[in-house]
């Protein structure tokens, strides 16, 4: 695969002060304070309801939070920011188009029309023999790489990921993974959404745990999976339920 027709922004730091999300009477994120560095795979992880997903979208400028900062790279976040960010879901929504139409309409969403770019976003994910296919034909795993593509064909400073393996097949999930690695190590920074403790350990240089909407723990990967200080963290781990 080559992506030589996209460049490599350098990676966007985050930092969030006593973020916090109600819904109604519910507190779904209390207080979050932490400051996350521009490089790197940051996973996130903890129990269903922990709020991990809220996360993603608060700091991408999906949901408001009830209180709270949130910058990026030293600046408050606003929308000329979050286009500076891509964001990959679960279940990508792709257009009634070919593959290579559904990576054109995002270029052409920023202003602009590029093959290269369009067929190099391809090649990086290995699509490139689809590209004339129909989007919606394409196998689960297939559609994520495409979502991928279009992510990665705006080049984008952070790549925020929420469980894009999930329900997939072992070699789609090995596939997702390097594409991640790979777009870590060129500097873009991942904060990453993950259930699989397997794929954290594979992927994560450091870890932010999150427990009923609290940051229970936040520490360097090998720290996080060898000596959890947390007891909710030391439980997940351990697969046991804490109430």
């Amino acid at each position: 695969m080559t992506d030589s027709a996209l460049t490599h922004a350098p990676g966007m730091s985050l930092r969030v002060r006593d973020l916090s999300h109600r819904a109604g009477a519910r507190r779904l994120l209390d207080a979050i304070s932490l400051s996350l560095k521009p490089a790197g795979v940051t996973v996130i992880m903890g129990p269903n309801g922990a709020g991990k997903s809220l996360f993603l979208r608060l700091v991408h400028g999906l949901a408001t939070p009830t209180a709270g900062q949130i910058s990026w790279g030293g600046a408050l976040l606003s929308p000329a920011l979050t286009r500076r960010q891509s964001l990959v879901f679960q279940n990508p929504v792709l257009l009634r188009r070919s593959v290579a139409a559904n990576v054109d309409f995002i270029l052409r969403a920023r202003g602009r029309s590029d093959p290269a770019k369009r067929d190099a976003a391809l090649a990086r994910v290995g699509l490139s023999d689809e590209a004339h296919h129909p989007a919606r034909r394409l196998s689960g795993g297939q559609q994520q790489r495409l979502a991928l593509a279009r992510a990665l064909v705006t080049e984008p400073e952070a790549l925020l990921l929420d469980e894009p393996t999930a329900s997939l097949d072992p070699a789609s999930v090995l596939m997702i993974e390097r594409i991640v690695a790979d777009t870590a190590a060129q500097g873009t920074k991942i904060v990453f959404v993950t259930h699989d403790i397997g794929q954290a350990r594979r992927l994560a240089d450091d870890v932010v745990f999150l427990h009923a909407g609290q940051l229970a723990e936040y520490s360097p990967a090998a720290r996080f999976f060898d000596a959890p200080r947390s007891e909710a963290a030391q439980a997940y781990l351990q697969g046991r339920l804490l109430i």
